[in-house]
């Protein structure tokens, strides 16, 4: 296929199942921003566990740099609250003006929090310093269809992109990729401390101790939609969630976000003076099976033992018991909540276990049973309880007589090399996304330029799964072609991978989670699967 786009992103970098990701749209300077836009009289104080890289665009690409980046720099495209496809942020208007060129024409009276004009000429400079400095922590990789980018005028900005007609390239300008940084400020080479970067969203940096205690305050020069209800808000890090969540409860902070354990938010819906807030998350927890390693003597046997294995489990179960109700089953490989996605899992395997199907597959393809499964999984990486969820998937695959499990866990940075080694025939990973969009779930795990390396669609292999199941043609299509065409080649797609050589079984689908004090507002609405934690939105009565 034609289209090429990075694989390497935060998913892999990440705790995949952080109960909440953050993006947030402000900018700021700490000796510059007087930051006194805010209508509410009331501090806020966010507690997080997520830390910080950098403050830079240039230099991050992670969701403790972007739980403050989303609220301190403002982007020309973003997701709003609720919504499932971008709109104009910073701009105007945005479109292809030819196959390979993206305009976008800018609001007027944009500024920085230090009164700095922001204009095209930033927006431009912006995303070239991200491909010049090319930091190992920063986002290049999401612009990799960029080739060039120029302001014509103060008003304009023109992207010239290698693949014509990419429909993901609205939703790059509001990932990590998007913050538009001064170009009075930024040195064009090399990344700007942290407590010096100036952003123009509606907030700026009012005092800034890294990965310990920063302070914001509303951004006075802010022009846009998004307007600041509360004027300070301050964020407190910690190494430790159960200190989070102590905070939490007697009220020494007034958001708790990231890594509360299942238990923790499920103790905290029955304590007083709290609420527990969720909605729909984009992160994705799935099996992985390696075609050469996994058992089965030969194609036919390795898709039945696949079959029988996706008849067998009870995610819901694993839902309830588990996580507590903080994450849902995904009967896709793209979850509920995101745009065009489908369940085809649950209409070819159920929603319970169906030992009847299940002995039935693997008798049709000569697998004598019981099957011997070796499940390989990862300390920490994808959170606290994974130890428990391979626990209880063993317990599912073995109540059905059809399975022998052994289970074994791995430290991450052992894990992350050996996976692709062809080591671990049956394998838990986690996908949390680039952004909200479908092509985000397939491509990357589809393509020939996948990051997953089980040899679904190797590089000129011959007999492919991946050309049995045709999904090349239809990734080029959900790529390029907009409108009905689009939608029914990513239904497709998902279909394909419940339906044909099934290289993944999805199991669950994280939920939004926040805990609050009962007297803040603001914060359910920001909980959607773009994971922009939207401090604009906030209030304290």
């Amino acid at each position: 296929m034609a289209f090429t786009k990075s694989t390497t992103g935060k998913a892999l970098a990440l705790t995949a199942v952080a109960l909440l990701a953050v993006s947030l749209a402000a900018c700021g300077s700490k000796k510059k921003s007087s930051g006194t836009g805010g209508t509410g009289n009331k501090p806020i104080t966010i507690g997080t566990t997520d830390p910080v890289i950098a403050l830079d665009p240039a230099g991050s690409y992670d969701n403790g740099s972007l739980q403050l980046e989303d609220n301190l720099y403002s982007f020309l495209m973003n997701v709003p609250a609720g919504k499932k496809t971008p709109e104009p942020d910073a701009a105007e208007s945005c479109s292809f003006t030819k196959p390979t060129e993206y305009t976008c024409k800018m609001k007027s009276g944009l500024k920085f929090s230090n009164g700095d004009p922001l204009t095209a000429a930033d927006v431009a400079f912006s995303y070239k310093r991200i491909v010049k400095i090319n930091d190992p922590n920063g986002p290049a990789s999401l612009i990799g269809n960029m080739t060039s980018v120029a302001a014509p005028d103060a008003t304009t900005v023109v992207f010239t992109l290698k693949n014509a007609n990419d429909q993901t390239w609205p939703f790059v300008l509001g990932t990590s990729a998007g913050p538009i940084v001064d170009s009075k400020i930024f040195p064009p080479d090399k990344l700007l401390t942290d407590d010096k970067v100036i952003g123009s969203g509606p907030f700026a940096l009012a005092s800034y101790n890294k990965n310990q205690l920063v302070q914001l305050k509303a951004n006075s020069n802010y022009v846009g939609a998004n307007k600041a209800k509360t004027s300070n808000i301050t964020l407190k890090y910690y190494t430790e969630a159960s200190n989070m969540k102590l905070d939490i409860q007697q009220g020494a902070i007034d958001i708790a976000l990231n890594k509360l354990s299942p238990t923790d938010i499920d103790s905290l819906k029955s304590a007083s003076g709290v609420k527990v807030l969720s909605g729909s998350g984009g992160e994705l927890r799935y099996i992985v099976f390696d075609f050469k390693t996994m058992p089965g003597g030969n194609d036919g046997q390795k898709l039945a033992i696949r079959k029988a294995m996706a008849y067998s489990v009870d995610r819901q179960a694993i839902a309830d018991k588990v996580f507590k109700g903080t994450y849902q089953p995904a009967y896709s490989m793209v979850p509920q909540g995101i745009a065009d996605a489908t369940e085809p899992f649950k209409d070819t395997y159920g929603t319970a276990p169906d030992k009847a199907k299940a002995a039935a597959a693997l008798q049709a393809a000569g697998v004598k049973t019981p099957v011997t499964l070796n499940l390989q999984y990862t300390l920490g990486h994808y959170g606290p309880v994974s130890d428990q969820e391979y626990n209880e998937l063993k317990r599912q695959f073995e109540a059905s007589g059809l399975f022998k499990v052994s289970i074994q866990s791995t430290e991450y940075t052992t894990y992350s090399k050996e996976r692709v080694k062809d080591t671990y025939p049956i394998f838990q990973l986690g996908w949390f996304p680039d952004f909200v969009d479908a092509d985000n779930y397939l491509l990357n795990f589809l393509s020939e330029q996948n990051f997953v390396h089980v040899h679904y669609c190797d590089p000129g292999a011959k007999n492919r799964p991946c050309d049995k199941d045709g999904v090349l043609p239809l990734l080029t299509t959900e790529e390029t072609k907009p409108g009905a065409d689009r939608t029914t080649a990513l239904q497709k797609l998902q279909s394909v991978l419940a339906t044909g050589e099934m290289p993944y079984l999805p199991l669950l689908s994280g939920k939004q989670v926040a805990v609050v004090r009962s007297n803040v507002n603001g914060v359910q609405e920001t909980l959607d699967p773009t994971y922009q934690f939207r401090f604009w939105l906030f209030s304290k009565s």
